[in-house]
């Protein structure tokens, strides 16, 4: 058999069918699947979601005193932005975001015009005069804002916080909830 000119997966796929072996069965190959990346379902506000958090960060960028220097101004593309998820069930929302090392009194919600912000500021732990080698762990402010696909009731917004993550229950208004309506 001349393999120069047949590509070797076919050369050694006609060598084993020829002396009558199943390369699975033998062991010689391992069979890979290979599946296309699907991207996860995202909610139709997901891209007004991203357009609110990148006016945000704008923002916050502007509201820096001007003799302050750039210190500041390299956060608004690397400080840390805890991850965000927001659920739906029948009458509510609930948004769960990982806040881990932080203490419930550096956090702050508040909701205005369907728009959820999540902001605090985790500090950096004393060091009792140690000289730290790598420090990975992120420390400074964050804001977080996500629009909210239907109005909520303001009034029995709930949050709590245990293990480093904090969950905001927001209940449906009463005009956004579903209405099961009698045929007559």
């Amino acid at each position: 058999m001349n393999t120069h000119s047949v590509p070797a997966f076919l050369a050694r796929r006609e060598l084993l069918e020829s002396v009558n072996l199943n390369p699975i069965q033998k062991g010689h190959f391992k069979i890979m699947n290979l599946i296309r990346y699907q991207a996860p379902d995202l909610a139709p506000w997901s891209a007004l979601d991203r357009w609110s958090n990148l006016r945000d960060e704008l923002n916050s960028f502007f509201d820096m005193p001007l003799g302050s220097g750039f210190g500041r101004a390299g956060q608004l593309f690397t400080g840390w932005s805890p991850a965000l998820d927001l659920h739906e069930s029948g009458d509510h929302f609930v948004a769960v975001v990982e806040l881990p090392g932080m203490r419930k009194e550096d956090i702050d919600i508040s909701l205005h015009d369907g728009t959820l912000t999540i902001s605090g500021e985790r500090k950096r732990e004393s060091s009792n005069g140690e000289k730290a080698q790598r420090t990975e762990r992120y420390v400074g402010t964050f804001r977080r804002s996500i629009a909210l696909p239907t109005h909520v009731d303001a009034s029995k917004v709930s949050a709590t916080y245990q293990d480093g993550i904090l969950k905001v229950t927001l209940p449906k208004a009463e005009e956004a909830k579903p209405k099961k309506i009698q045929v007559s």
